[in-house]
């Protein structure tokens, strides 16, 4: 009594409740979860970013009258930089590769994939190499912005027109006197 004192009975931790300890844990992974997608955003935009600037002397050449390639990255759940309309590059599942890929009627084509950004400037290069030819061939082949061949083309498409112009003065002509006759024999004098 005098001189023994007594030792405090160990506290008891409270019980714990297992759904929200595992309610407590889950959200821990999602946010450990969420910073790992989100650095792995940042590195697919950064990895772009590169490619971007790696683009930059082609786009350069390219005439300042040719409106075909509309270049820029997007920030979207997938990021994607974007060449033209219909062709973009983004990066592969592993997220280090390029996967360089375009839009078609039957689907997604890919142009390329490659590990190095050398692969996919080459890839971009030949892609932007044939859609200006295509629109050179296009230009050349539409008849009023064509050579001599075309303009003797537009001359003759010029007098067809003032052909059917006369033509149909003509019919209105013959329309109106028939319809003047119609009138007069039905106004005519009664018996």
């Amino acid at each position: 009594m005098w001189g023994r004192r007594k030792q405090p009975e160990p506290e008891t931790p409270p019980p714990v409740n297992p759904l929200k300890e595992a309610v407590r844990e889950a959200r821990i992974e999602v946010a450990e979860r969420s910073a790992v997608i989100v650095d792995l955003r940042d590195a697919e935009l950064a990895r772009l970013e590169l490619l971007n600037e790696a683009l930059d002397p082609l786009f350069a050449d390219i005439p300042v009258y040719v409106e075909l390639f509309d270049r820029g990255i997007s920030k979207g759940d997938v990021p994607r930089l974007w060449i033209d309309v219909i062709a973009h590059v983004e990066m592969g599942r592993d997220k280090r590769q390029y996967r360089f890929v375009q839009d078609t009627r039957y689907g997604r084509a890919v142009l390329s994939e490659s590990h190095e950004i050398a692969d996919i400037v080459k890839a971009v290069t030949r892609y932007v190499a044939r859609r200006l030819v295509e629109r050179e061939r296009a230009l050349t082949d539409d008849a009023p912005f064509g050579m001599a061949s075309s303009q003797k083309m537009v001359e003759q498409e010029r007098r067809h027109g003032r052909l059917r112009a006369v033509r149909t003065f003509i019919y209105g002509v013959v329309v109106t006197i028939a319809v003047l006759v119609t009138l007069a024999i039905l106004n005519g004098p009664r018996p």
